[in-house]
């Protein structure tokens, strides 16, 4: 005879249940865990715009991400996530695996062209979720010559991690002029007793914030590397101090913004004139 179920039985049964909910993370955590973003942001980055700072405040709050362990990288006032973030956060869902493979028919060593396939499991029954990444020395910044094929790969299970987790912010690896490895916050800048022009501490070094620009407004790189030495009355950009570099690349960004046609023009008159065979 099956036992009757009264109503006090009911109740009792749901306020068990409601009770044995996992409890949702304190929201002072979240808290904390921004504000401390903001102070590092700031002391590596400046001043921050307050739509970037709301910004950091629901990716704190969602991803529980750090700038301080270099999870985070601030570009032109955009965020940006790095593959150490996308780590962690694999991590703390407890991602089953993840498997790369090369693309071959895609690929082309002679051309340090390479091709990669990215597989993320979530759990030992996932179908996977599958992201692509390429690299070559077109897009790639100068200081990661010779090590396409590990941008290609971290590109590859970059995109593979945000489609598994839904994130929708690029990550920093993705990008061209940033391919090179990461800095961890906090690393002091190697120094023999001399500034370097082409880096500054916590911040993006100048030649990809060049390299950038030239990417986002689809500049010709030889003809910006022209009009820069003759911005900066050098033979050539390396010989340029950062203070011009810096107010060069100001200018370029400034004009590019503004008015790209006329930018592309005045480009244009820094081509070598073709010479023509009889």
């Amino acid at each position: 005879m099956r036992p009757k179920i009264t109503s006090n039985a009911i109740l009792s049964k749901g306020k068990n249940h409601i009770s044995s909910k996992t409890p949702r993370r304190p929201l002072h955590k979240s808290s904390i865990l921004f504000k401390s973003n903001a102070r590092h942001a700031r002391a590596a980055w400046g001043a921050i715009p307050r739509y970037a700072l709301e910004t950091l405040k629901k990716l704190s709050e969602t991803h529980s991400l750090e700038v301080a362990a270099g999870e985070l990288q601030l570009l032109d006032n955009r965020w940006y996530v790095t593959n150490a973030g996308l780590l962690q956060i694999a991590r703390r869902n407890r991602c089953a695996g993840i498997r790369t493979t090369v693309e071959k028919g895609l690929s082309d060593p002679g051309t340090s062209r390479w091709v990669f396939r990215a597989t993320v499991y979530k759990s030992p029954c996932s179908r996977g979720f599958v992201g692509y990444g390429d690299a070559d020395a077109t897009n790639t910044s100068p200081l990661v010559r010779g090590a396409e094929m590990r941008v290609a790969e971290t590109r590859a299970v970059n995109r593979a991690l945000r489609k598994a987790y839904g994130i929708g912010l690029c990550s920093v690896e993705e990008l061209g002029s940033f391919s090179g490895p990461s800095r961890s916050f906090g690393t002091p800048p190697q120094s023999n007793g001399h500034q370097r022009s082409n880096g500054s501490s916590g911040k993006p070094r100048l030649r990809d914030q060049l390299c950038l620009l030239i990417r986002q407004y689809n500049l010709d790189p030889t003809l910006v590397k022209a009009y820069a030495a003759d911005f900066c009355g050098t033979a050539t950009l390396k010989e340029a101090s950062r203070d011009l570099v810096e107010s060069f690349i100001s200018e370029l960004a400034t004009a590019a913004k503004n008015d790209r046609d006329n930018l592309v023009c005045k480009l244009n008159s820094y081509a070598q004139p073709t010479e023509v065979k009889p």
